[in-house]
């Protein structure tokens, strides 16, 4: 069996007037993540690490923020096409490891729900999924509560 692992990498500034969606579930939150689609930074970091190691380029070039189609696309949408066109090349999904680094709101209640809907969408066991998240101890923007990033690493299977 060829394996192949991937990395990836999102963010998004927070704004007011927009829904806060992270790992495929909205969170309530008097900020959103400002993006052509609903913004999930932690969907997009991880469909770029799915990507990544399947050599096929990066989320932007699948879906191009200029194309019109994806104007407030649910990312859960663009994760599910992303393992169908890896999956074209053969390639399965062995596991994700995500971190999302936030000052607020606080997601450790909420990551069960997030790696339930991330495993249903990518096909793949909830033990396959894992979530964590983190500050930044007040530092950088992140720590000034301007935006959301996230850190996704993957593993790819393939006969």
């Amino acid at each position: 069996m060829k394996i192949r692992v991937g990395y990836g990498f999102d963010v998004h500034r927070l704004v007011e007037g927009r829904e806060l969606w992270l790992g495929g579930i909205r969170l309530e939150h008097s900020l959103g993540l400002l993006g052509h689609s609903d913004a999930d930074v932690l969907i997009h970091a991880i469909c770029d690490a799915i990507l990544g190691a399947a050599n096929m380029r990066d989320i932007g070039y699948h879906f191009p923020d200029t194309d019109p189609k994806y104007k407030g696309a649910d990312s859960k949408l663009l994760l599910a096409e992303t393992i169908r066109i890896v999956g074209e090349k053969g390639y399965r999904l062995g596991n994700v490891d995500a971190t999302v680094c936030a000052e607020r709101p606080k997601l450790k209640a909420h990551i069960p729900e997030m790696q339930q809907c991330l495993a249903r969408v990518m096909g793949v066991d909830a033990d396959d999924v894992s979530v964590k998240a983190t500050t930044t101890e007040k530092l950088g923007f992140t720590g000034r509560e301007e935006g959301i990033s996230a850190h996704a690493v993957v593993l790819l299977e393939h006969d």
